[in-house]
C-alpha cells in the first residue's frame, strides 16, 4: 500500500492470514471515526480503514472526488478483497466495483448516495431537484465557512459537534468535493458479479422529520432500487438513520460477518439464517420479503433478488 496516496488504518486480530475487507467512508468524517464501531468485526478479518483524500490523514486536495477515491480503492483492493462504503465512500465503492469486479469478493453499500442512478423514482427525483437548485443558487452551502455549515445541522436535530481541527478540514472537504448524488455508475456489472452483496439503510423512523424529508426518504428509496438491480440483500436497520452502523452497530456487524464469512451469493436452500433473525426464502429461488427479529426486539428486513 505504499504507493497508494491514502491513508490506510489496518484493524488486525487475527493474524496474517485474516481475510481483508477495505471499509470507506462517507462525508464529514474519517475511517476510524466513521468505523470506530466495526472495530470488533477485526478479531475475525483484517479491516483496512481508508482516510479518502482530504480526509484523516490523508493528504489534502484540490477537490474530493468519487472517481478518484474509486481509482484509490482499486489499488488498495489489490489481488482481492470485501468492499464496504458508506454514503460518499458507497458511491466510490459501487464504481471500483464496476471497474474490477474480479477484485471484489463481496460488497456492502451503507445507505449509498448515488441518487441519480434512482433518478426515476419520483421521491428521489425531488429531492435531486433541491439539491441541485440548493447547490447552484448564489447562497450556495460552499459560500459558508466550515463552522457556519456545521451550525446548519441543527435545523435537522442534530448536535453541532465541537470545532476541531480535523473535524474543521473535513468539513472543508466535503463543502468543495464532487456531488456524488450526480454519479452516473454503470450498475450491469455489479448485477453480473457472482459475489455476496447488500445494502444496508436505516428505517429512519427516529430522525428528526426534516432530515427524513430533506435526505432519508430518497436514501431509502435510493438503496431499495439498488439492491433490486444490481441483486442484493436489502437490510434495514430499526432506529437509525444515515449511519445504521454507528447507530446499531451489533446487528450492522452480524450483517457484515454474515456476508464476510459466505461461500456463495446464492439461495440453494429453503431458509437463511441470518444473526439477526431468520427469514423465509422464496420457494421459487426468484425473490422473497421477509422480517425477523433483530437486536434489540427491532425488525431486519431482507429482500433477496
Amino acid at each position: 500500500m505504499e504507493d497508494n496516496p491514502v491513508h490506510v488504518t489496518i484493524w488486525n486480530d487475527a493474524g496474517p492470514h485474516a481475510h481483508r475487507a477495505v471499509l470507506v467512508h462517507g462525508t464529514m468524517t474519517w475511517g476510524d471515526e466513521c468505523y470506530e464501531r466495526q472495530r470488533p468485526l477485526a478479531a475475525e478479518f483484517e479491516l483496512d480503514v481508508v482516510d479518502r483524500r482530504g480526509f484523516g490523514d490523508s493528504p489534502d486536495t484540490e477537490r474530493s472526488d468519487w472517481e478518484i477515491d474509486a481509482e484509490d480503492i482499486l489499488k488498495l483492493l489489490g489481488p482481492g478483497a470485501h468492499l464496504v462504503g458508506h454514503s460518499y465512500g458507497g458511491v466510490a465503492a459501487m464504481a471500483a466495483a464496476a471497474s474490477k469486479p474480479e477484485a471484489v469478493h463481496s460488497l456492502v453499500l451503507i445507505e449509498p448516495a448515488a441518487l441519480r442512478v434512482a433518478e426515476e423514482i419520483p421521491t428521489v427525483g425531488r429531492t435531486l431537484g433541491r439539491y441541485r437548485r440548493a447547490f447552484g443558487s448564489a447562497s450556495s452551502p460552499q459560500d459558508m465557512s466550515a463552522e457556519d455549515y456545521l451550525r446548519s445541522a441543527t435545523r435537522f436535530g442534530m448536535p453541532v459537534p465541537e470545532f476541531t481541527p480535523r473535524r474543521l478540514r473535513a468539513t472543508r472537504t466535503a463543502m468543495a468535493e464532487r456531488p456524488c448524488w450526480e454519479a452516473v455508475i454503470d450498475l450491469a456489472p455489479l448485477a453480473a458479479a457472482p459475489w455476496p452483496k447488500a445494502v444496508i439503510n436505516g428505517t429512519w423512523t427516529t430522525a428528526h422529520p426534516e432530515y427524513r424529508r430533506a435526505s432519508g426518504e430518497a436514501l431509502m428509496a435510493c438503496g431499495e432500487y439498488i439492491a433490486e438491480q444490481i441483486g442484493a440483500e436489502l437490510v434495514r436497520v430499526p432506529d437509525a438513520d444515515h449511519m445504521p452502523h454507528r447507530d446499531q452497530p451489533e446487528l450492522v456487524n452480524a450483517c457484515l460477518r454474515n456476508i464476510w464469512t459466505r461461500l456463495t451469493s446464492r439461495v440453494t436452500q429453503s431458509r437463511i439464517y441470518c444473526d439477526c433473525g431468520v427469514v423465509q426464502a422464496d420457494p421459487k429461488n426468484t425473490a422473497f420479503s421477509g422480517q425477523a427479529p433483530a437486536a434489540g426486539g427491532g425488525l431486519c428486513r431482507r429482500l433477496w433478488f
